[in-house]
């Protein structure tokens, strides 16, 4: 019987219905031909780059003008690094938490909640935002060569003078006023701004009126809003975030064209409605070998959910320190120098995801999967006793060292190639039990470990 172990994290109210979990694996759907219909693959690991600063890193953006550097906001410092990860204190910011960044092609503005920085490419001057009518900003964006931005605890919208993010005009704002929500965050995605409310949805885009250039677009609005400013996030051209309204909260969506859709599942929705704070939300998206991933943290919970574009499945990503899964490490993330490259949510460390590095960094990378042993409805109620479980891996990759008590005689060669029969890699289960075979003494054991080769 072939048991059903591909699929996505999915763990119902009642277990007795579904009880999956997957954790730092996700599935890949692979074309006829193959051996079989899809696999699941092994989450990247965490390549350490460079510590940048004391941390937590609360910010990454790759220069929009140039391929040559990059800026990082660790704690309460800016820093810019260039290819050879050689760092640079550019200045200091305020605040504790998330750092939204726009980028004018000269300026960066640095939204830290309330307080506002500008940093000038061409010049290299840093200084904070100190005009007059400058109310503070949540989450900043860029168009049409105007910074836009959103004012704390209200809901008005802002721009900066054209090109100038030191200059704001006092008329320069406008009010998102379709409900009489608060605006929580503001994204722009093809040239037009989302405006998220906690309740609703404005879209609006550059009319190119004299001062306040922005106007909505005649209806495109949502009864949908944001529940966490931080967890709205741009992927496969359309825009993500955690949601709430008027009769609920804690689903996540995307948008196509200007309806809201939903993307959780039940199970997902289960499991964020239990958390106990759920606007410190945070969210990144990346793109690897043609997986585009929505990356949700909840740092009260401890827990980091994944959905993936290209399956329309979720998994959970992890990190394990003290004998439990913790959160992932990663808080914000950049693409630069080739590389996805993310922050510690606890320290300066910069690290790049790589599907070739096999641990995270400071700690292992441990994975589970857990599942119905049986297709879905094939359960007879019949008692039926499996004596075996037979999984097809890849094992031993990226594993350069045998066991430090492996016995000689347990290796031997074949056409050059070291086998060895005891590798520390155990398969476990749930408990922590070691999967093994049946009884075997063929190596002076009473049972062969479930995964006997490596392949160094």
């Amino acid at each position: 019987m072939k048991s059903p172990i591909l699929g996505q994290a999915y763990v119902a109210r009642s277990i007795n219905a579904a009880d999956n979990r997957m954790i730092n694996l996700f599935p890949e759907v692979t074309p006829p031909g193959s051996k079989d219909t899809g696999f699941l693959n092994r989450a990247p690991g965490l390549n350490k780059l460079i510590t940048v600063g004391n941390g937590p890193i609360r910010a990454e953006w790759a220069n929009q003008s140039s391929t040559a550097d990059a800026f990082v906001v660790s704690g309460n410092q800016f820093y810019k690094i260039d290819l050879n990860y050689n760092v640079r204190l550019l200045g200091n910011v305020t605040g504790t938490g998330p750092v939204s960044i726009a980028d004018n092609g000269t300026q960066l503005f640095l939204a830290c909640n309330p307080d506002g920085f500008i940093y000038n490419k061409s010049t290299g001057v840093f200084q904070q935002i100190t005009d007059p009518d400058f109310a503070g900003a949540v989450t900043v964006g860029y168009l049409d060569g105007y910074f836009v931005f959103n004012q704390p605890n209200s809901q008005i919208v802002w721009v900066c003078d054209l090109l100038d993010g030191l200059s704001i005009s006092p008329l320069n704002f406008a009010s998102a006023e379709s409900s009489p929500d608060t605006l929580a965050s503001l994204a722009v995605n093809n040239r037009e701004v989302w405006l998220f409310g906690t309740n609703s949805i404005e879209v609006w885009y550059d009319a190119a009126t004299t001062g306040f250039p922005l106007a909505p677009i005649q209806g495109a609005y949502n009864e949908v809003g944001c529940l966490a400013a931080y967890s709205v996030a741009k992927l496969d051209n359309s825009l993500f975030w955690l949601g709430a309204d008027s009769r609920g909260f804690g689903m996540v969506y995307r948008n196509q064209g200007y309806t809201a859709i939903r993307v959780s599942t039940h199970a997902i929705e289960y499991a964020i409605q239990n958390y106990s704070v759920l606007s410190d939300a945070t969210a990144y998206t990346y793109q690897q070998e043609g997986h585009s991933f929505y990356v949700l943290t909840f740092p009260t919970a401890g827990k980091t959910w994944v959905y993936d574009v290209a399956t329309q499945m979720w998994h959970e990503r992890a990190g394990f320190a003290n004998g439990e899964f913790t959160r992932h490490r990663s808080n914000c993330q950049m693409s630069f120098n080739n590389a996805t490259i993310v922050g510690d949510y606890q320290n300066g460390n910069i690290y790049s995801l790589d599907l070739d590095v096999y641990d995270d960094s400071v700690g292992v990378q441990k994975w589970l999967r857990s599942w119905r042993a049986l297709p879905t409805d094939t359960n007879t109620l019949n008692r039926t006793a499996h004596h075996t479980l037979q999984l097809d891996a890849e094992t031993g990759v990226g594993l350069n060292l045998y066991p430090e008590n492996l016995f000689e005689e347990h290796i031997t060669t074949q056409s050059a190639l070291r086998l060895a029969t005891s590798p520390t890699g155990y398969l476990l289960t749930e408990a922590s039990d070691i999967l093994v075979t049946e009884s075997d003494d063929t190596i002076g054991l009473d049972y062969d470990l479930l995964v006997t080769n490596l392949h160094p």
